[in-house]
């Protein structure tokens, strides 16, 4: 039998849990030429649904996308598809968020963006998980 690898504060990691869906296949991200500039985009997904790797449950959130394009804007409809999914996906909060951040910022290279994921309540405790690009010098990826 497998024993389980205990954290520094004596509570249970997981380990295969902890990437799930960081590196899963999802549609791909298109966009299109931006022809302004210095204004900001803000798109709101009421209905974000992910699953959770550790129980199989699923997750429900408003994820929020905010950006400044530089050159290139995020294509909708290829963003909903993006977003879809998610919706078989078992991925945590964090790596949720984290993602589309990452995907969004390597299809558009914004000028800046931030993306937030309200989840809602779980055994009494909502999470709120904002991710922001650039990304701190020494923040994963």
């Amino acid at each position: 039998m497998k024993s389980k690898k205990k954290a520094p504060h004596g509570g249970r990691t997981y380990l295969n849990q902890a990437r799930s869906g960081i590196d899963a296949p999802l549609p791909p991200l298109e966009a299109f030429p931006n022809q302004y500039r210095g204004y900001e985009i803000k798109i709101e997904i009421p209905e974000f649904t992910s699953i959770c790797p550790k129980t199989n449950l699923p997750d429900f959130a408003t994820l929020t996308l905010r950006y400044v394009p530089d050159r290139l804007c995020v294509e909708l409809k290829s963003f909903k598809y993006y977003l879809l999914g998610y919706r078989n996906l078992g991925i945590f909060y964090e790596n949720a968020v984290n993602r589309v951040l990452d995907d969004v910022a390597r299809a558009t290279k914004p000028v800046w963006a931030e993306v937030s994921g309200s989840f809602t309540s779980r055994g009494g405790m909502r999470s709120v998980v904002t991710a922001r690009y650039p990304r701190a010098r020494n923040a994963r990826g």
